[in-house]
């Protein structure tokens, strides 16, 4: 018994020590030079790191040079096994009014261990609720609206089922 207690406490050890010294601020940067290869600029961020997080405060987002969006805060939490971004006040450029909500309250990003080739999304926006899921695998998002309210200027992008009005698209 003692033998598993000890292994048991080197397991706990060794991941809090992962966890606690990853270096969150070199892959940040990291992250945002495999985005410069595709052409999107993350400008003018602050970093704060935590013990099990990374916070990012007042991001602009650029593709291919024209400025897209502002986020007020990303918050990056990790514990290995499960990870969060959660993201708030996003405002989408004037040009892009018609395309998507122009602003976004709040949005969660998860991914967990258990399902490794989906990732699961919910936001607040100025359509209501979003539910979705981008499957990694298959290279497809499926976004479903909650409650949705004043989407006339995008309802040509979204198609409807029993559950209500939904988008889905592949990358």
């Amino acid at each position: 018994m003692q033998m598993v207690k000890k292994v048991c406490l080197m397991l706990f050890l060794v991941w809090f020590g992962m966890l606690v010294f990853m270096p969150k601020k070199e892959l940040y940067y990291k992250l945002e030079e495999v985005l410069a290869r595709q052409e999107i600029q993350i400008d003018g961020e602050k970093l704060k790191e935590g013990w099990f997080s990374l916070e990012v405060e007042n991001l602009s987002v650029s593709i291919k040079g024209i400025k897209i969006a502002t986020v007020e805060k990303v918050d990056f939490f990790t514990l290995l096994f499960s990870s969060k971004m959660h993201i708030q006040n996003i405002l989408l450029d004037d040009s892009l009014k018609g395309k998507a909500p122009n602003r976004t309250e709040n949005a969660t990003l998860a991914h967990t261990v258990l399902s490794p080739l989906s990732v699961s999304l919910d936001a607040q926006c100025d359509f209501g609720g979003v539910e979705g899921k981008a499957k990694i695998k298959e290279r497809s998002v499926r976004l479903d609206l909650i409650e949705a309210k004043n989407i006339d200027m995008i309802k040509s992008q979204l198609k409807q089922d029993e559950k209500g009005w939904y988008y889905e698209a592949s990358f």
